[in-house]
């Protein structure tokens, strides 16, 4: 080596140990940087080493960018000083002076913090701060407008957004929890990131695909993942689908309900198809008089409504769906069948006989099924054959009115139709009543009724004037009504109504009594109605107490005078405290025996010698007994048949 390159390099080390001694930060040979990570917002605790850490120390700290130091703090003795800059409020000392604390950490703090002790030689250690911040929760935003699977390129399917995270996280696409790569022709994935003045990071991400048919139900989302001081972590979007669109390759017919159809059902023939949007649909039924395919008039796109179904509903069906972007066109048949029972008939359709003779009623009904007959009372609903044809014999009267034929389908529940016909039974007219009687309240209007049946029709008058309402309750059958005002006449006389026909005449006689609130004691087999309105109405019977030419009705008992009875109670009261003297006389005598047959002898307590009970059987009405109680209240105990005593203590 010559002697200019040994005095070089003399010189250059000559330089490099000026340089230590003078302590020019950044310029001596520079070690690895002690990593220090915090997340945002916290505080960042920076060590200068375990060198500095006992002793009243003298540090300087200093800020790295861009490899440039800039003085932020001095520590003098133990006592430590902020110099004026962004980091001036932040910085306080820790513990013994050795441990500088950064509060409130932003993504500009992320650098290189240097301490240079002063004494006794100058020493400096690095500290690399990492700063982080998880991100917000990933928000996605798909293409509601839909995709086509007749793109040639890739269209947009979702776009996803991580707002505020430090530093930039990654995004992964996911379809059906598989991840999506990028692929030239298939999957394109463009993300970009933007800084907000916080320092943190908003990353948007956009997915387009080409789709397939396929791709109709796939699940989308997006994954973002980040780094904390704790670990890797990461984050996802909610699920989307995109609306994809696809050309039908099949049109198929449904009808609702499945299974067998009736008459009366609410029947739905649907058109459906596996394209989307679905085609434009018409539906056609097959005229069976030209065998040709005739449109149906529908409400809505591929939907008729049969409602209710009847058996004309029955054919063949053909939905046809043109596809409006292709003009390619498909269909579908299917027949419908819909079950029915139809024209109920009944011969004779009006049946009329005499009263002792026979009647056969014959029933027919159409259906494409195997059916089964009832006879039924219209009256009743009591079933009288199982049969076609009703045999009826020895007819009486009572045997004239509604019957039911009822054709069904035992193998389809619920299929049935039914058909009334009115037997008539030739007779002069029957009166409900024979003889009525009302209680009415004088010079108040009241209504009288009359009921009568026969064959023909009977007519119904009156022999007092008033308003009268007539009504058919059944074809042989008529109830008339009376308005009429109670006068001093007409309760002598009474109404009578009269019902004919041409066969003969009947009438029923109905006699007025006024009526006393206070004492009228009605018979439970007599109808009578009492008003204190303008109107005094009376109830009818039912029909089935109907009688005959010769048939009475019972009438009311006469109203007994409440004064009446009272006497008869007090004589009674008074004849029997005198046979019960007579009783207890014999007693204390000893010619009468104490006690009954059947019962026990009754001996009183010594306390209760001056009480007298006096035993009487008696055939008295249970109101007229209940006046013979003793004055302490004493009832009947349960099980005495019907005999009573009499308290004669007072």
């Amino acid at each position: 080596m010559g002697l200019p390159k040994l005095f070089c390099a003399f010189l250059l080390a000559a330089c490099c140990c000026c340089r230590r001694a003078v302590g020019i930060p950044g310029e001596a040979e520079q070690p690895v940087p002690e990593l220090l990570e915090v997340e945002v917002g916290s505080t960042a605790l920076l060590k200068c080493g375990s060198s500095h850490s006992q002793g009243n120390l003298s540090l300087d700290w200093f800020s790295v960018y861009k490899e440039k130091p800039t003085l932020i703090y001095r520590v003098r003795q133990g006592q430590g000083q902020s110099e004026p800059g962004e980091y001036q409020h932040r910085l306080s000392l820790q513990g013994r002076g050795a441990t500088l604390a950064l509060a409130h950490v932003t993504p500009h703090d992320e650098r290189i913090f240097l301490c240079q002790g002063k004494r006794p030689r100058s020493q400096e250690h690095r500290i690399q701060l990492q700063v982080y911040k998880a991100p917000e929760e990933p928000s996605i935003q798909v293409n509601t407008l839909g995709i086509s699977v007749n793109s040639e390129e890739p269209e947009e399917v979702a776009t996803c957004v991580g707002r505020n995270g430090y530093p930039v996280p990654q995004v992964t696409w996911y379809k059906n929890r598989s991840p999506l790569k990028e692929d030239k022709n298939r999957v394109h994935i463009q993300s970009s990131q933007t800084v907000e003045s916080s320092g943190l990071y908003t990353l948007q991400s956009i997915l387009k695909v080409q789709l397939v048919k396929e791709d109709k139900d796939a699940q989308f989302y997006c994954e973002l993942s980040y780094r904390l001081p704790s670990g890797n972590h990461m984050k996802e979007s909610r699920d989307v689908t995109v609306p994809v669109f696809y050309p039908a390759e099949k049109v198929w017919v449904e009808v609702v309900p499945t299974g067998t159809l009736k008459e009366g059902d609410r029947v739905e023939i649907r058109c459906l198809a596996d394209g989307n949007p679905p085609p434009h649909f018409s539906i056609s039924k097959q005229n069976l008089s030209t065998m040709e395919m005739e449109e149906m008039t529908t409400d809505h796109n591929g939907l008729l409504v049969l409602e209710p179904a009847q058996k004309e509903h029955s054919g063949l069906y053909e939905c046809q769906g043109l596809d409006l972007d292709t003009m390619v066109s498909l269909s579908d048949q299917q027949e419908l069948l819909v079950n029915y029972v139809s024209d109920v008939r009944v011969s004779p359709a009006t049946p009329k006989s005499q009263e002792g003779s026979n009647l056969t009623l014959t029933c027919e009904a159409e259906s494409n099924q195997a059916l089964e007959y009832h006879w039924l009372r219209e009256k009743t609903g009591k079933v009288l054959g199982k049969r076609p044809v009703l045999q009826l014999r020895n007819l009486k009267r009572e045997a004239g009115g509604g019957y039911l034929c009822m054709a069904s389908v035992p193998s389809i529940p619920g299929l049935n139709r039914t058909q009334l016909v009115n037997v008539a039974i030739y007779g002069s007219p029957w009166m409900a009543f024979k003889e009525r009687k009302l209680w009415v309240k004088e010079n108040e209007v009241t209504s009288l009724s009359c009921e009568a049946s026969g064959h023909p029709r009977p007519t119904i008058s009156w022999n007092v004037n008033g308003t009268v309402h007539e009504r058919d309750k059944d074809p042989q059958s008529v109830l008339s009504t009376l308005s009429v005002l109670v006068t001093p006449e007409l309760l002598e006389t009474g109404a009578k109504c009269v019902a004919s026909n041409s066969l003969g005449s009947n009438t029923t006689l109905i006699f007025l009594e006024l009526v006393n609130l206070t004492t009228l004691i009605p018979d439970s087999n007599t109808t009578t109605g009492l008003s204190t309105s303008t109107h005094l109405s009376t109830s009818t019977v039912s029909p089935h107490a109907r009688a005959n030419s010769t048939s009475t009705e019972k009438k009311l008992p006469e109203p007994e005078s409440k004064g009446v009875v009272i006497v008869a109670v007090i004589v009674c009261i008074l004849v029997l405290a005198v046979l019960g003297a007579v009783l207890y006389f014999f007693y204390k005598k000893g010619k009468l025996p104490c006690g009954r047959s059947g019962k026990q002898e009754i001996t009183l307590p010594p306390s209760r010698k001056s009480e007298i009970v006096v035993e009487v059987k008696s055939d008295k009405l249970p109101e007229e007994m209940g006046l013979l109680q003793g004055s302490n209240g004493d009832k009947r105990a349960p099980g005495d048949q019907g005999e009573k005593y009499i308290d004669l203590r007072h």
